[in-house]
């Protein structure tokens, strides 16, 4: 009987851990989904911009902050199923998830900003369209300082494969650890794991690696290129600023 128990035990946790990845996975999708059009609304806002046409960029603003809001709600919706997902083990009376996915949402609510308006997406959007007419000046109320630290925000940890040393924006098939979330070349890490190594590769990180949890998640690649799109906006201010240094001389 108690193996029989045991068995319908790990069963139930199985198949919420799989309910669970596969929830994960579906919001993660409308989460570079929402990211996506973000980036594009920006594009859109900067060609406002530079027509000019100030009110419609102020109507793509409040828009962002809309969609910024529900950006958060999927966040700790994602962060909620995972975390039941990884905790879960059924007790003695049926468990209440709904109550579950509250208490879990609420906890983490508790412990972010909620203001859209201070999210690093919206401060890439309004650095993008203050550029426009004055690259290179600190934005209203901010030291040029809190420009670089800002516009550098990414939830890429770190910027190049610790096993190939290509830069992460160069990688063609670049994968994500689903417990250090560093990224690696796949190629490199897979024959990494195969030689028997678990540890991850990155300096002073002890976390363990399994094969099938260093996986492309979807907003991997969103995230690669809006480290891209960064790295050739910073690049576009140093030109404009060094002919500007030209024509004041």
């Amino acid at each position: 009987m108690a193996s029989t128990s045991a068995s319908r035990t790990h069963g139930a946790t199985g198949r919420i851990r799989t309910a669970t990845a596969t929830l994960y996975e579906d919001n993660q999708s409308l989460i570079s989904d929402i990211r996506r059009a973000v980036g594009a609304m920006k594009e859109i806002a900067v060609d406002l911009e530079r027509d000019n046409q100030f009110e419609r960029v102020k109507e793509l603003e409040n828009a962002v902050i809309e969609l910024l809001g529900t950006h958060e709600d999927c966040s700790h919706f994602s962060s909620t199923i995972q975390s039941v997902g990884e905790k879960y083990q059924p007790g003695p009376e049926l468990t209440d998830f709904d109550q579950l996915f509250k208490n879990e949402v609420a906890m983490l609510k508790a412990n972010s900003s909620p203001d859209p308006q201070n999210h690093p997406l919206m401060r890439q959007f309004r650095e993008a369209v203050w550029n426009v007419h004055h690259s290179g000046e600190p934005m209203p109320g901010e030291e040029q300082e809190d420009i670089v630290m800002t516009s550098n925000q990414c939830n890429i940890l770190n910027v190049t494969c610790p096993l190939s040393g290509k830069p992460i924006t160069e990688l063609q098939h670049p994968v994500r650890s689903v417990v250090c979330k560093h990224v690696y070349d796949k190629g490199s890490i897979m024959h990494y794991l195969r030689s028997k190594n678990t540890r991850c590769p990155v300096a002073a990180c002890p976390k363990l690696l399994q094969a099938d949890k260093v996986v492309c998640d979807p907003l991997l690649l969103v995230e690669i290129d809006e480290l891209r799109a960064m790295k050739e906006q910073t690049v576009m201010t140093d030109v404009i600023e060094d002919f500007t240094e030209l024509d004041e001389e």
